[in-house]
């Protein structure tokens, strides 16, 4: 049987305790998502933009004039957060917003120019990051992966998420 080593926290220090069980998938998917995000971090804080903007973006980049609340939910932010990440996007020009043409009652977000050539800047860049991430698996396990995402995602209840 394989040993894994996890760490507990207690009392703020983090200790090693042995287990015959290895972690959850949920764990390891948790611990997945935290290097992507600290990579995205890394690649974006150069170009004054967190990894939350970059995935703003990203969405407007798919579903162009989103509301403030659809962008939010498509970017598994609060509104509140979406709010202040608005303000700050409108601020550096990387987005707009403007009257929906289907309903002039409503005000929608697109990206601008600017925030489509600072897509296409980091485009490679996150490519890198995931073909880093996916370096030890051959592209066939590559491929089972993503569908195996999908079937996760399509077996759990959304909440209003779409895909990126």
């Amino acid at each position: 049987m394989v040993e894994t080593v996890d760490e507990e926290v207690q009392g703020g220090r983090g200790t090693a305790s042995r287990s015959s069980e290895p972690p959850t998938l949920l764990y390891l998917m948790k611990q997945v998502e935290l290097a992507v995000r600290a990579g995205l971090e890394d690649l974006t804080r150069p170009l004054d933009l967190t990894a939350l903007q970059y995935t703003a973006l990203t969405v407007l980049e798919r579903h162009s004039d989103l509301t403030a609340a659809h962008l939010a939910r498509h970017s598994f932010v609060t509104a509140q957060t979406m709010a202040d990440m608005v303000t700050s996007l409108l601020g550096q020009g990387l987005i707009e917003r403007h009257r929906d043409p289907a309903d002039r009652r409503r005000l929608v977000i697109a990206l601008t120019p600017e925030g489509r050539r600072l897509l296409e800047q980091l485009r490679p860049q996150v490519a890198a990051l995931e073909m880093r991430m996916l370096s030890l698996m051959t592209p066939a396990d590559s491929d089972h992966l993503r569908r195996s995402l999908e079937l996760c995602r399509e077996a759990l209840p959304s909440h209003g998420a779409t895909t990126n």
